[in-house]
């Protein structure tokens, strides 16, 4: 009897599982998951989930991977957006290259034409020795300069960082009626600008020896390169590593420290040429945003408190975060820049 009704009440079980066999199917299938696209369960079907939309439903940004040639070198860069789209153009500093910009040129690819490229020496371009190529500001500005004009960028906003600056600048100054705005993110242009991190420089500037250059060796290190990305960030541990191993594998390469130098004291160059600039900023009234990383150690908080005195429209955000603000406030940078680029055009 009782093994009777053991298998009764199993038939039972059975009986209810085939009933509400859809239900749970139809459950499961409303599974989504954070991270990776899933597959709706129970039935065949190609409608494949990305957190909580349809794959079909998402716009995917697709960033260029490109190569062209400039007098013979290689000038590799980054682009995405509508080709048709306002133009932003992204400068970048030392000692990295378009990789600081890997994050930002998707996001705002979905409303503009974003470039984003290598000067030479650094990144994926042209690595050509001292010998063969003269490391300057404006060597590398005339290099840009037909960048542009290859690629057919006729007007741009641009978005200048640390030797980013200069080089923009100099742009800036030969071309205005070309820049429809700027975004200065830690790039100098005022000699308030360059506080106690330059002192060395300056000696080695006005008195180029070698042990005043030996001084400055430090910069190609990678206890240097790693402090640059972590200094004065809110959440040091957290900036991603491949930043700085990135950088410093460029750095690492036979003859790059060599080119880091003759850079570096080319930058003496960009001084006097100051007052020239600032003269444009005048004339020519660019719109100008800035976000600076007030924590920065080698281009401080002065330096971006200076551009008001010669710039009538100026938006100014000052996060607390250190020399590579893309690294901590990224989403911020994107929400502004967004709105800026738009109210230019």
């Amino acid at each position: 009897m009782k093994q009777k009704s053991a298998l009764m009440g199993l038939i039972a079980i059975l009986s209810l599982t085939v009933a509400f066999a859809p239900t749970l199917i139809d459950d499961a299938s409303a599974l989504k998951s954070a991270g990776n696209p899933l597959l709706k369960y129970g039935s065949a079907t190609d409608q494949i989930v990305c957190g909580g939309v349809l794959c079909s439903e998402v716009n995917t940004i697709t960033v260029a991977e490109k190569t062209i040639k400039i007098e013979g070198l290689d000038i590799f860069y980054l682009e995405a957006g509508p080709s048709d789209a306002p133009t932003v153009l992204l400068l970048h500093g030392f000692p990295t290259s378009s990789h600081m910009f890997r994050n930002l040129v998707p996001e705002l690819a979905d409303e503009f034409h974003v470039v984003a490229s290598d000067m030479i020496g650094y990144g994926r371009s042209s690595m050509p020795t001292i010998d063969e190529f003269e490391y300057t500001f404006a060597r590398q500005t005339q290099i840009i300069e037909q960048f542009t004009e290859k690629l057919g960028l006729d007007q741009y906003t641009l978005y200048v960082m640390d030797y980013g600056g200069p080089i923009g600048f100099r742009l800036f100054d030969d071309n205005p009626e070309k820049v429809q705005g700027f975004v200065i993110q830690n790039a100098n242009a005022y000699d308030e600008g360059l506080e106690e991190f330059w002192d060395d420089w300056k000696v080695w500037w006005s008195d180029p020896t070698q042990e005043n250059e030996s001084k400055l060796h430090y910069l190609v290190a990678s206890e240097t390169t790693k402090w640059q990305y972590q200094f004065g960030m809110r959440n040091p541990d957290a900036v991603d590593p491949v930043t700085w191993t990135t950088d410093q594998a460029g750095l690492d390469r036979p003859g790059n420290v060599q080119i880091q130098l003759a850079m570096a004291y080319d930058y003496r160059t960009n001084i006097p040429l100051y007052s020239e600039w600032q003269e444009s900023f005048r004339e020519h009234q660019p719109p100008a945003l800035i976000v600076w990383g007030v924590n920065d150690y080698i281009f401080p908080v002065s330096g971006a408190n200076q551009y008001e005195r010669d710039l009538e429209n100026v938006e100014k955000y000052l996060l607390d975060t250190g020399h590579f603000v893309l690294e901590e406030d990224l989403d911020f940078v994107v929400k502004q820049m967004g709105e800026f680029v738009n109210s230019i055009q």
